[in-house]
């Protein structure tokens, strides 16, 4: 009101009425700019609780979320449980698996080689007889001449039964006194040994192993190349550890 300009009796009217006309205004603009904003309020309100609606259903999804991804843990744990359970069980069986097979090849290899050691023997008694069947005449022949027969070269002598190693040592000594050469066990089985020899010269073989050897013995079988003598089981114990 001090910015009006006075006039007789009071202020001006045509000024008054403006300023008057400028509040209305004003006002008007005041109050339309003050529903717009609580139009705009109640939109961000409206807005606000639907985000909070949405919000608090992301969370119960987050929650589900969770509680899911707990249950799935929980059971892939179990799953590795059984798995490294399973597989301990596994390793187990399979090393048990692998005992079994080793012990089966073990066994089948004694078989196998017991069944060799049988056929060989077998086959080598049949060829022993078979050389006896075959060689019986000319035994009864040479059973005078034997102690004069002369063996010059590589001989092998078989002898048994022997009662034990010292023996078949002193009849392989007795042979080395004999002049022979490349002396060695071919085999000792059952007591029975076959030693082989070179003698570098004619020798009188039967005699001078009756005249060296230790043990009493039986000629069996002589050939230009071959002795098989057996041994007398009923000399005495003294006689047999000489």
């Amino acid at each position: 009101m001090g910015s009006f300009k006075r006039a007789f009796l009071g202020y001006r009217r045509d000024e008054v009425d403006a300023a008057v006309e400028a509040r209305a205004a004003r006002a008007l603009s005041l109050e339309r700019d003050a529903e717009n904003a609580l139009e705009r309020w109640r939109e961000a309100s409206e807005s606000a609780a639907e985000l909070e609606r949405d919000v608090s259903s992301l969370a119960e999804m987050v929650i589900e979320r969770e509680r899911e991804i707990r249950g799935l843990a929980e059971r892939l744990h179990e799953a590795n449980e059984r798995h490294d359970r399973s597989i301990v069980s596994l390793e187990s069986v399979s090393a048990r698996l692998d005992e079994i097979h080793a012990q089966a090849r073990g066994q089948a290899t004694r078989i196998r080689m017991k069944a060799l050691h049988d056929a060989v023997e077998v086959s080598r008694r049949a060829q022993e007889l078979a050389d006896v069947e075959a060689s019986a005449p000319q035994e009864a022949a040479a059973g005078d001449a034997g102690a004069t027969d002369l063996f010059e070269g590589p001989v092998k002598v078989e002898i048994g039964p022997l009662g034990d190693f010292s023996q078949l040592v002193g009849f392989e000594d007795a042979i080395g006194q004999l002049g022979a050469s490349e002396i060695s066990v071919e085999r000792f089985s059952e007591g029975r040994a076959t030693l082989s020899m070179r003698l570098n010269e004619p020798v009188e073989l039967l005699r001078e192993l009756e005249e060296r050897s230790p043990l009493e013995f039986q000629v069996r079988r002589t050939a230009d190349d071959n002795l098989i003598l057996d041994i007398d089981e009923d000399q005495g114990p003294e006689q047999r550890a000489a």
